[in-house]
């Protein structure tokens, strides 16, 4: 049977063509009554903090690699940050499940609209999509699987990067010089909040998020630190006017390693690590 009849105007939605299609992607179910389902919220794997900050060229997006179930760490070395088109990128927090689902679904989204229109979503566009997903997501979320992802890119119109933060019930907001979401992410806004300059350069706001995210472990045990003996780094990421680019695990170790240098140079401890795979706190 054809996905839709010859002659048929498929649209420029793939989400609205897998709906006309019977396909809905994020089937919506009330939250049941403890009483009747006997548990509460769907427990699941919860990815913990992201980041985004804006750079003179573009943008950086950087997250960690833990996962977590309950107390338990149910993975080290999770990828949060995922390039949604060659100019943009998502990072999740909140459930893993249905986050990785929705990066895959967005990905494709903005694949077949630039196949049928024949020219890319404008990053404004893409943003609002991405809120769209959210939206339809909501029944879920209020089921315990909430997704909080950032979205940024670089904007060739603009010549600039730019970085949106979400709330769970598709709300879409903004932001001019960071961005940051999941269970660290207060205590990585603090950091990129001091530290922010205008105008940073690229390894300027790597070294940053990278100090965020080292600092948002340090207080918040769902988010991991680097951890240099099984060679698990977070993931990051920057985007400008040559498109996305991921750092290797080498380069990201780099990263730190300048880090913890500068620690153990202004005696903040963090120049040793006290347990295997745990940086020193």
């Amino acid at each position: 049977m054809p996905f839709f009849a010859p002659g048929d105007d498929p649209g420029a939605s793939f989400l609205e063509l897998l709906r006309r299609t019977g396909s809905e992607p994020f089937a919506g179910f009330a939250p049941l009554a403890a009483s009747e389902s006997g548990f509460g919220a769907v427990e699941g794997s919860h990815a913990t903090t992201v980041l985004a900050v804006r750079s003179a060229g573009g943008v950086v997006v950087a997250g960690d690699r833990r996962a977590t179930s309950g107390h338990l760490i149910s993975h080290r070395d999770m990828r949060k940050v995922f390039p949604a088109d060659s100019f943009s990128a998502v990072a999740i927090a909140g459930a893993a499940g249905p986050a990785v689902q929705m990066v895959r679904l967005f990905q494709l989204q903005l694949e077949y609209y630039e196949k049928i229109e024949g020219k890319p979503l404008s990053l404004e566009g893409k943003a609002n999509q991405l809120a769209e997903m959210l939206r339809a997501h909501l029944p879920q979320a209020m089921r315990g699987l909430p997704v909080v992802p950032i979205f940024a890119g670089y904007d060739p119109g603009d010549g600039r990067g730019r970085l949106f933060q979400y709330d769970v019930t598709g709300g879409r907001y903004e932001e001019q010089d960071f961005a940051t979401a999941g269970s660290g992410s207060l205590h990585a806004g603090t950091v990129l909040k001091l530290g922010f300059e205008d105008d940073l350069s690229e390894p300027d706001a790597l070294a940053l998020s990278v100090q965020a995210l080292w600092h948002a472990a340090d207080e918040d045990s769902a988010t991991g630190g680097p951890d240099p003996v099984r060679g698990i780094y977070p993931v990051l990421a920057a985007i400008d006017e040559d498109g996305f680019r991921q750092l290797s695990d080498a380069e990201s170790g780099a990263v730190f390693a300048a880090l913890q240098a500068n620690l153990a140079g202004s005696g903040s401890g963090g120049g040793s690590t006290a347990n295997p795979g745990e940086v020193s706190r």
